[in-house]
């Protein structure tokens, strides 16, 4: 049986799409997933229930403005279109669901990891840990290929069309468009978000295929050692594309796995060595 499909108004014009996996865990901190650059809570998957019944933990999985149920775009989108995600929609979401007392695990993948970045740099106190999924950080000329490549198909197959159809309903033109054109224009070629990672207190796992076609290794790399944390990591998957949560999902399920494990036991040895000594 599908989940239910919630919505909440995150402004007067706006309106976000989201479900919740609830694991009866509200003590503990919740997963909030971010979808890629033409994403939607169904392209997910199964990918987020998996994660969150193997950790135990309660999650969050939404539509962004112009995805999917949410509302369609109104506007056309500018080279900031991250930086307003992260600063303004995610806080306003997590703000209108009352969960700002909440401590949050960050999941984004592509654009998705790009926002939790931004975000965890923003917002930095209630977050426990990023897990950053093929995010970009600054523009790669294999991406714009890769994304001039995808519009021509895009324009020229039906079948690819309808294949985005199914998830962003009466409004894929605007969602696509929006997406592609962005990348693809020549303002964004400087495109940049690295001066957000010393910012991020946070621990990151960054996760990428060697194959993605849309970014190198450069890019984990800039986030594990631009943000200051030491227990960054990074994951490097062989013969994996852009879509590790899909693709290499028991090992990219067990390695986050390991990676919250190990960050929550630092936590508590840590906690225990400030502890006062009872006389």
């Amino acid at each position: 049986m599908e989940k239910q499909i919630n919505f909440i108004a995150i402004d007067s014009k706006v309106t976000l799409a989201y479900q919740l996996i609830d694991k009866q865990n509200s003590a503990k901190p919740l997963l909030v997933f971010l979808h890629e650059g033409l994403g939607s809570i169904a392209q997910w998957k199964k990918f987020p229930e998996m994660l969150c019944n193997t950790l135990n933990l309660d999650g969050l999985v939404y539509e962004r403005y112009g995805y999917g149920h949410a509302t369609s775009l109104q506007e056309e989108r500018t080279s900031d279109y991250l930086d307003v995600e992260g600063n303004y929609f995610l806080p306003k979401l997590i703000e209108n669901l009352q969960l700002t007392n909440r401590e949050l695990i960050l999941v984004g993948h592509s654009d998705g990891a790009s926002i939790a970045l931004i975000y965890a740099s923003l917002f930095p106190k209630n977050i426990k840990m990023v897990v950053s999924m093929a995010a970009h950080v600054f523009n790669e000329q294999i991406s714009v290929d890769s994304i001039i490549k995808l519009k021509k198909a895009y324009q020229s197959n039906d079948k690819l069309k309808k294949s985005f159809e199914k998830y962003h309903f009466d409004h894929t033109d605007s969602t696509f468009y929006a997406f592609a054109n962005t990348i693809t224009h020549p303002s964004f070629k400087e495109w940049n978000i690295e001066h957000y990672l010393p910012q991020i207190t946070a621990p990151i796992f960054a996760i990428q295929g060697f194959d993605d076609e849309y970014g190198t290794e450069l890019q984990v790399d800039a986030i594990v050692t631009k943000s200051p944390n030491k227990a960054n990591s990074k994951l490097m998957i062989k013969n994996c594309g852009h879509s590790p949560h899909l693709q290499m999902q028991p090992l990219v399920i067990s390695k986050i796995v390991e990676f919250y494990t190990k960050i929550t036991s630092s936590t508590i040895k840590n906690e225990k060595q400030h502890e006062q000594p009872t006389l």
